[in-house]
């Protein structure tokens, strides 16, 4: 099975915010917003990647296909 990462955002007050969601069903949502969708799946996106320790355990936790 492979181990997948989604980031989305959704509109939040006047701006959006963003989501990851991993395929164990946990996800995060952002505190902050971001003036566009853009910029928030890129903060998103640059947050999961600064928790490398994170990914590696996702990594850990797929069973082996």
């Amino acid at each position: 099975m492979m181990t997948s990462v989604t980031l989305s955002a959704s509109p939040n007050g006047n701006g959006f915010q963003a989501t990851v969601s991993y395929s164990s069903g946990v996800s995060m949502t952002s505190a902050e917003t971001w003036p566009s969708e853009a910029e928030a799946i890129a903060a998103a996106a640059s947050k999961m990647l600064a928790m490398p320790e994170r990914l590696r355990r996702l990594s850990d936790m797929a069973p082996a296909t």
